[in-house]
């Protein structure tokens, strides 16, 4: 790698371009041959309408060390799978594409809701917990790497820089976060770290005081990219929440099974993009107002669980604090981007943080009225308890909904 040092309390890889990507290459192909790799989409059918995802598979054309793509295709009905089948045919490594909607995914969820384990709600979280069932069940792989597909900045580097910590074998790591500069169009993006995760760490920390678990968090510079890699071995056991917090859920769950060694961030692209998400002020079940709501929630459920006391003074003490080191905050992003050429709303700005601060309080008020509310979908352990025959009836029903169309005419 390039250049490391330790930020916070978890290794940290920059990307200062002094090592070609072919050299790279060549030793994650070299590291693919005892560890195999398998990359996994959460893709919505739109996305193949989408200016990005085109280009993310051309890029990935390239990529020659990957095992397995695994596509979970949300929100299809037979058409659009089959014309996603066709879509993702031009992928020249093994491939496979999960039609999620199928009726034989269905009838699993059935089976998965006689035992009260299916997951709650569709969305990402459900998407990528299902793939994670489908490589468990090939148990063929060793480092399971996951992006979004709406990327409009992709390149094949960013996957290389990636996977490369966690299938080094001389390498510790369990977990490689992503990170990357939020600018695009001009603008200073990432709004949601930038107003709501960051003063709201820094105001937790105020509130109720040290935490270890609050500094490892505060160490990622972009807590919520999308983009992560890992070694299998933690599949079975890792717990996916099936909301807005997935992400901060997944480093959660990282932490309490590995410890802050185990992870490291890498620095993918100096130049990302992707689809922005609206605010939606008035719709508190749409855009980053629940987003923002569900990330809040699964950072109080995971501080109580490790013992914090949360009350509703506590909640009122934090929504002040956050609202004034928001906007401390807000001041240095607006220099920052003057100094950069770059555009903010302030006004707009100040007024997501209004938002976000009321947000605090609603996330805070379902938690104290519903403490033992259960977010995450079950680990696969524990579906493989319940009925161990589940997994390998996973892989049948992809396997038979490829074959049933493969033979049909697109």
């Amino acid at each position: 790698m390039a250049d490391f040092h330790q930020n916070g309390n978890i290794a940290q890889f920059h990307n200062l371009r002094q090592r070609p990507l072919e050299e790279l290459v060549y030793e994650i192909e070299t590291f693919a041959q005892t560890r195999k790799i398998t990359l996994v989409l959460p893709s919505l059918f739109s996305e193949l309408e989408g200016p990005a995802l085109g280009n993310i598979l051309d890029e990935l054309r390239q990529v020659t060390y990957l095992h397995r793509i695994v596509i979970g295709l949300d929100r299809a009905d037979e058409s659009q799978f089959r014309r996603a089948r066709d879509f993702f045919s031009r992928l020249p490594q093994n491939h496979v594409v999960i039609w999620n909607d199928s009726p034989r995914m269905k009838a699993l969820e059935e089976r998965l809701t006689e035992h009260g384990l299916a997951p709650e709600e569709p969305g990402k979280g459900k998407n990528m917990w299902t793939c994670m069932g489908y490589l468990i069940s090939c148990q063929d792989s060793a480092v399971m790497a996951l992006h979004d597909c709406d990327i409009v900045t992709y390149d094949r580097e960013m996957l290389a820089r990636l996977v490369y910590p966690v299938v080094n074998p001389n390498f510790r790591y369990q977990l490689s976060k992503g990170f990357y500069p939020r600018i695009g169009d001009g603008k200073l993006n990432g709004r949601v770290t930038r107003l709501l995760v960051s003063p709201l760490l820094i105001a937790l920390k105020k509130v109720v005081g040290d935490r270890d678990y609050i500094d490892y968090l505060r160490a990622f510079r972009y807590p919520l990219s999308g983009e992560f890699a890992l070694r299998t071995s933690l599949l079975p056991d890792l717990r996916i929440p099936s909301d807005w917090g997935l992400e901060i859920g997944v480093l959660s769950e990282v932490w309490r099974n590995l410890g802050r060694h185990s992870v490291c961030q890498v620095e993918i692209s100096d130049a990302y993009d992707h689809k922005h998400q609206e605010v939606s002020e008035e719709d508190a079940q749409g855009g980053l107002n629940r987003m923002s709501t569900d990330i809040c929630k699964a950072i109080f459920r995971k501080l109580a669980a490790d013992g914090t006391v949360f009350t509703a003074n506590s909640f009122r003490a934090l929504k002040a604090t956050y609202y004034r080191v928001a906007l401390d905050l807000l001041e240095f992003y607006d220099n920052d981007a003057k100094m950069n050429g770059l555009t903010l709303d302030r006004h707009r700005e100040e007024k997501t943080i209004e938002l976000f601060a009321e947000n605090i309080m609603v996330a805070g008020h379902t938690f104290l009225a519903k403490p033992n509310e259960a977010p995450f979908i079950p680990n696969w352990s524990r579906v493989n308890a319940a009925d161990p025959s589940l997994v390998a009836e996973l892989k049948a029903a992809v396997a038979a909904d490829e074959a049933e169309f493969a033979a049909m005419p697109f």
